[in-house]
């Protein structure tokens, strides 16, 4: 009877012929069987508007965040660790915030919290992490005094004081505007704040007089008279310091009013959602803003992010998107540099966070936590925000 060998027995027999290659057979067998190293699980956390007034941009973060835990979750046998996160809604309240941090902390046990989505609650909220040393990473917070809370707090999100100096700049170079009008709202850390930084860039500004400053509040939708003063004024363009909400009703009310299209709105960091668009619609024409990232930016995989982004999603993405994004990498690469993470080691890896190529360009952490990279101004032309220069 004719016996057959499986493959591996025809193998081995051919094998034991040659006895130098016994050992190197057995070593491939033994290396084949070898489980895969042991993945590190890392919690981190996410606090993000996903419902109230800060839900247009909160909303977005999410998704940035997403797919970037999902890009590094699928290389996790790579990267040695694998990302569990706990995404949670701040509800765009500070008292929330707060809660949610302490159940981060206290219950996930994260090493790291990405978020909150608005200044307003991170000033609370990060106060709590910074006393119990865990990591923040800000993805949308610029007002001033945010990375002063602590040495644990971080944020990729340029300040508006490094990015509304360089929009008057350029902005006024390009349409020589000697009037501006102002319309902010005044009840929010970062529409005062940015108020701020635009009053301080258009004061030291040869040339420019400011002919009309109007209030507003959070939640406002009559914005008839701020307008009727304003129109009185004659400027050349308006500015305002604005959420996107209220931003978007501004800009009809004006136009309805008769401020023709050649008076520009000029804005900050909350213009940069598609949502001023949607909103807004033809109002919303030329409108100018500065912004920490465009999507036609020739940045490292930032041509892959939004051809992967709007595939997912269905749209373009934004600064917002991006930061969230360009977080958790920036994350990512100080963990890889951590050995066995813990928030103590990641805080001193973030800080040294030095020229990462990122979606936002080449990234550094100055010795403030404060982001290093350069700003870009950008005009919003039917629905699609393109480099204003």
């Amino acid at each position: 009877m004719t016996r057959h060998l499986s493959p591996v027995t025809r193998n081995l027999s051919s094998v034991t012929r040659h006895p130098s290659l016994v050992t190197i057979f057995f070593v491939l067998v033994l290396a084949s069987c070898k489980p895969d190293p042991p993945v590190m699980q890392v919690p981190i956390g996410v606090a993000v508007s996903l419902t109230g007034g800060f839900s247009p941009y909160g909303i977005i973060q999410k998704n940035g965040i997403n797919m970037a835990i999902d890009e590094i979750n699928l290389e996790s046998a790579i990267a040695g660790f694998k990302f569990v996160p706990f995404i949670l809604d701040d509800q765009s309240s500070p008292a929330t915030c707060h809660r949610i941090y302490s159940e981060l902390i206290t219950v996930n046990k994260v090493i790291a919290i990405i978020g909150p989505t608005s200044s307003n609650s991170a000033f609370p909220a990060d106060s709590l992490a910074q006393k119990s040393k865990v990591v923040v990473v800000g993805i949308s917070n610029t007002v001033p005094g945010i990375t002063e809370i602590g040495d644990y707090i971080f944020r990729n999100s340029l300040p508006e004081s490094a990015v509304i100096p360089n929009t008057v700049e350029v902005t006024h170079s390009k349409l020589g505007y000697s009037k501006v009008a102002i319309i902010y709202g005044n009840d929010d850390p970062y529409t005062i704040g940015a108020y701020n930084a635009f009053k301080k860039a258009l004061d030291n500004t040869s040339g420019i007089s400011i002919v009309a400053t109007e209030t507003i509040h959070k939640g406002d939708t009559d914005f008839g008279s701020q307008m009727s003063r304003i129109l009185v004024s004659s400027p050349d363009v308006i500015v305002i310091p604005a959420l996107v909400n209220e931003a978007s009703a501004i800009m009809i009310k004006a136009r309805q009013m008769g401020i023709p299209a050649r008076v520009k709105f000029i804005g900050g960091n909350s213009f940069n959602t598609s949502k001023l668009w949607l909103q807004a619609g033809e109002a919303a024409q030329g409108a100018i803003c500065g912004s920490a990232w465009i999507y036609t930016e020739d940045t490292p995989d930032n041509a892959d992010f939004v051809s992967k982004y709007t595939a997912i999603y269905g749209s373009k993405p934004d600064q917002f998107a991006a930061q969230a994004y360009a977080s958790v990498y920036i994350i990512a690469d100080a963990i890889k540099r951590s050995g066995t993470p813990t928030s103590e080691t990641l805080r001193n890896n973030l800080a040294n966070t030095s020229n990462l190529p990122t979606v936002l360009g080449t990234f550094s952490f100055d010795l403030n936590r404060d982001p290093v990279h350069l700003p870009v101004v950008q005009e919003l032309v039917n629905g699609e925000f393109i480099l204003y220069h």
